[in-house]
């Protein structure tokens, strides 16, 4: 039988695992860890790309339709709650090619569902985006809060808290969910069963007429003959292009996401506020959990981003982080204080009312970023004779990538098999994987669960 072997068990090896298997390939997942789907920070859906004003028209469309189908495929890994986008005031960045973009991407959705009424995810159309005007948000802040049925019910807390000067107008809501690693990772681990070979570590790999892998497993060396080796390595994806001769180019950037509590009376929508990335008025994002946690995002050099995490291909296809970033990836990094009272001070600029408390594990991690643009947010996949590079940068990317790796290896797609999941299998084992790796066990719940 046709024997693939898959290196990396992060959301791009166990998605293409994953699929791959549904279709009766006989697969191995190598993972080095003791779970799937570690990596990055990861908890937005992007779909439309609405959080990167610099990226192409054509990079927020293709997210827009990949956003679709991981939806679809991981339903009960979305919190489905819209996503807030306000422009920090004094910045560069134009919101009227903000707004003919949406036009764009809410034409596109329409022409998706035209297509198969089952793209039908985001809401309705003619809701897939709606413009607030200062205000319009003052009639806001004078309502109550409750449960969020409509669009105007999730501005409330917006209008509410948000410091109204230190933003330009309009701001937008946009029909971008939130995506929740913990539930991504207990989803893919119950469809893998028997494919998923965790605690294995790749050591070598030599190529004859097939892929020899050698392996270590339990304390024991072992190797395999494969037919096909498909890399999904992340921010290690160059060491193994090196073991066998395939030369690419990428960076690598280490950036981290901070964990706080705060208070859990008030349903919040995710909000963002645009910047200059790298700069005191970097992007701040503010991302709701379960239980009154939250996750705080800031592009500054001394918050998500860090002096010396972007680095390139020099010599070798895999970028050198410093050895402080490899510690913090391999051995943990417990808790976060002074990185996490800056990223709150940042999003109070925004949001006075957020005391929030301090003192949790971040969510951390590198990843890949192929090519010589290190802005690229849509990627997939690249190939070499019997070799596949995943190389996504968004999660969305990840059954595109699956998609053109089946084609490329020309199999029959007809008769996927698909296993499915309920709500109270996922809970259960995405509060198990969030304490296990250090992380409240509310933040495996999400908030607005999907009703399909």
């Amino acid at each position: 039988m046709f024997k693939v072997a898959v290196i990396g068990g992060g959301i791009a090896g166990s998605g293409v695992a994953i699929y791959l298997q549904n279709l009766g390939i006989d697969v191995t997942l190598f993972e080095k860890k003791d779970s799937i789907v570690n990596g990055p920070p990861m908890c937005h859906l992007h779909a439309g790309g609405n959080l990167y004003p610099e990226i192409s028209d054509e990079q927020c469309l293709q997210l827009l339709e990949e956003s679709i189908e991981l939806l679809r495929f991981y339903p009960e890994a979305i919190d489905f709650r819209p996503t807030i986008v306000a422009v920090q005031k004094d910045v560069d960045v134009s919101l009227d090619k903000i707004f003919n973009r949406l036009e764009k991407l809410k034409d596109k959705y329409a022409q998706l569902i035209k297509e198969d009424k089952n793209n039908k995810v985001l809401g309705k159309i003619e809701e897939y985006y709606k413009i607030y005007t200062k205000n319009d948000i003052l009639k806001l802040k004078k309502r109550e809060y409750k449960k969020p049925e409509t669009l105007d019910d999730w501005m409330i807390p917006f209008a509410k808290n948000v410091n109204l000067d230190n933003i330009k107008w309009p701001v937008i809501l946009v029909q971008e969910y939130g995506l929740n690693v913990f539930r991504i990772a207990a989803s893919a681990t119950l469809l893998l069963d028997k494919n998923l070979l965790l605690n294995s570590e790749v050591l070598k790999i030599e190529k004859t007429d097939k892929f020899i892998i050698t392996y270590k497993y339990n304390n024991e060396i072992k190797t395999e003959k494969f037919d096909y080796l498909i890399n999904a390595a992340g921010f290690e994806t160059g060491k193994f292009d090196d073991m066998i001769g395939e030369k690419r180019e990428r960076f690598t950037e280490f950036k981290a996401a901070y964990v706080v509590k705060w208070r859990d009376d008030i349903i919040w929508p995710e909000v963002v506020f645009l910047g200059e990335r790298g700069t005191p008025k970097g992007m701040g994002q503010f991302t709701p959990y379960a239980g009154g946690y939250f996750q705080l995002h800031a592009m500054t050099k001394d918050i998500t981003l860090f002096e010396d995490g972007l680095v390139k291909t020099i010599d070798s296809s895999y970028p050198k982080l410093a050895q402080h970033f490899i510690n913090k990836i391999e051995n943990g990094w417990e808790v976060e204080f002074d990185r996490s009272n800056k990223a709150i001070k940042h999003l109070q600029k925004f949001i006075p009312s957020f005391k929030a408390k301090a003192g949790y594990k971040p969510l951390y991690g590198a990843q890949q970023i192929p090519g010589d643009d290190a802005d690229l947010r849509a990627a997939e996949v690249s190939f070499s004779d019997d070799y596949a590079r995943c190389e996504i940068v968004k999660a969305s990317s990840i059954f595109a990538m699956a998609r053109d790796i089946v084609k490329k290896l020309n199999i029959e797609t007809k008769n996927i098999k698909t296993k499915k999941l309920t709500s109270k299998q996922i809970d259960e084992l995405a509060c198990k994987i969030a304490k296990s790796r250090g992380y409240p066990q509310e933040m495996g719940k999400v908030i607005n669960p999907f009703k399909g």
